[in-house]
């Protein structure tokens, strides 16, 4: 392993892209936790929670967090129309079987968690703890029209301090929590440097598979995917500022999940830094009393 905690692991997809994830404590016993990324996000959203549950927490685990195709250091794909979550979740899977890895807990923040839903369907066995960060069966049309316009007007910041106010003025809003290292945590994980200055770490043609979404009208539900999960140990993380998943979606799926645990984070919005506040050690908890409740069966 590397100086920086983890290594680099590529392999081919169904159809031959080459894709990229990162390992972190390849050794570690008991379940492994498997990162799934936002929308435009890449694996280094989870650097810094992956280091602790890796290293830190009571019982260590390998982290596996993966670069979906067209972003971080997986390799762009010339079709975006498989810049979907099906096509995402089949990549994951081939991931995984790569890595011998026959089930996992998972943490999927935003589209993660719609990968997530996913793969309960296609190979419901893998998932063995569930963490859903600021994502459920309903997404609000406003959050991800916010998403689409922040993406549409992304700015083009020609230096690091340029990139973090940038930052500052489209989330800080929603974001009061956040300090200054965050915000620069935050610019590190979704930015790559080039000739032309800091750019977004993804293929410029995801923006363009939002294009035929209709705002004005409430998205499909995942509902029954999501109860398909009931007998899943689940834990779903809210950002208290969060457009994405609102309140009372959580509430609904407290109901339909009984066994369920819910955070709301305060001063955060889409989606909640795992790696503030107390949570690194919330999860770390969660995903322990997860597996020692399907181990004691």
């Amino acid at each position: 392993m590397a100086s920086n905690g983890f290594s680099d692991f590529f392999y081919a997809a169904p159809d031959g892209l080459r894709l990229h994830a990162r390992i972190y404590g390849e050794a570690n016993a008991g379940w492994p936790v498997v990162c799934l990324p936002g929308l435009t996000r890449n694996a280094r959203d989870f650097h810094e929670i992956a280091l602790y549950l890796s290293g830190n927490a009571k019982e260590p685990r390998r982290i596996i967090a993966f670069d979906y195709r067209g972003r971080g250091q997986s390799d762009y794909d010339p079709d975006i129309g498989h810049y979907n979550v099906g096509v995402e979740a089949g990549d994951v899977l081939a991931g995984l079987s790569e890595l011998g890895i026959e089930e996992a807990a998972f943490i999927g923040t935003s589209r993660g968690g719609l990968i997530i839903h996913v793969l309960g369907a296609l190979k419901p066995a893998v998932l063995r703890a569930i963490i859903l960060n600021d994502i459920g069966p309903v997404i609000e049309a406003q959050g991800l029209a916010h998403i689409r316009s922040y993406l549409d007007r992304a700015p083009k910041p020609k230096t690091f301090a340029e990139a973090i106010e940038a930052q500052r003025r489209v989330h800080g809003a929603g974001f009061p929590a956040l300090n200054d290292t965050d915000w620069a945590r935050m610019v590190t994980a979704i930015c790559r440097d080039t000739d032309d200055g800091l750019v977004p770490d993804f293929d410029p043609a995801l923006v363009d598979t939002l294009a035929g979404v209709d705002f004005t009208k409430p998205l499909p539900d995942l509902w029954p995917q999501f109860e398909a999960l009931a007998a899943v140990p689940m834990l779903a993380i809210r950002g208290d500022n969060s457009k994405l998943l609102s309140a009372a979606t959580l509430e609904e799926m407290e109901k339909r999940h009984p066994g369920m645990e819910a955070i709301t984070v305060v001063g955060q919005g889409h989606a909640p830094f795992l790696e503030t506040g107390e949570l690194p050690e919330e999860i770390a908890g969660f995903l322990d009393r997860a597996e020692g409740q399907v181990r004691t069966k």
